[in-house]
């Protein structure tokens, strides 16, 4: 399972891009390097919310420390690197989140290998993927979107993360069910996405 956690995001990673072959990638250095200060910085300071028990501190906890602002982080660095013109409006923002993740799915699978938990260093690296590649597809849908047509797909992009961290909450509360269903829905957009890819390559 530490191998899983480990290696799990660069292996995404490659097949990420040999789907996108013809994207731009401008802003990965950024990402690498922004993403293990980052994961430094947790990895040394702990916790930011406490969790206790498995009520509503459990869940915060998730969105803010494992699932949520983890991997949705690089995607407000990414608008504002855009917004400030360091990168452009058109680069692979799921890219530059990958790479963001690297060093943090690296680092949290060397602090989580003493508690040997498959919720923690299985799941949690599919709900980043999942995050990363939904996101992304949701981004792209409000770039080509206009109007109040846009709103449907930001708050979509808003509520994605939030998903994935309430399916971590529910697999560790032991609702196993539910945490399935909600992981089963995480998934449904990265699902989209890469199905076009798919199509665009045998174009």
């Amino acid at each position: 399972m530490i191998v899983f956690c480990l290696l799990w995001t660069p292996f995404f990673y490659l097949f990420w891009r040999s789907l996108h072959e013809h994207t731009e990638r401008a802003g990965g250095t950024w990402a690498l390097v922004l993403g293990s200060i980052v994961a430094l910085f947790q990895f040394f300071l702990g916790s930011i919310i406490e969790p206790g028990g498995f009520g509503f501190s459990r869940w915060l906890s998730a969105c803010v420390d494992i699932v949520a602002l983890p991997a949705a982080v690089p995607f407000i660095i990414c608008l504002v690197f855009s917004l400030l013109r360091i990168i452009s409006a058109e680069s692979d923002f799921t890219d530059m989140a990958f790479l963001w993740l690297i060093p943090v799915a690296a680092l949290r699978a060397l602090s989580w290998s003493s508690q040997n938990d498959p919720v923690l260093l299985v799941a949690v690296p599919v709900l980043w993927t999942a995050i990363a590649v939904g996101m992304g597809f949701f981004i792209r849908m409000i770039q080509s979107l206009w109007g109040y047509a846009v709103i449907p797909a930001a708050a979509a992009a808003v509520a994605l993360p939030l998903l994935g961290a309430t399916a971590y909450w529910a697999f560790f509360s032991q609702y196993t069910v539910a945490g399935f269903i909600l992981l089963g829905i995480t998934l449904v957009p990265a699902g989209f996405s890469l199905g076009a890819a798919f199509l665009e390559q045998k174009k």
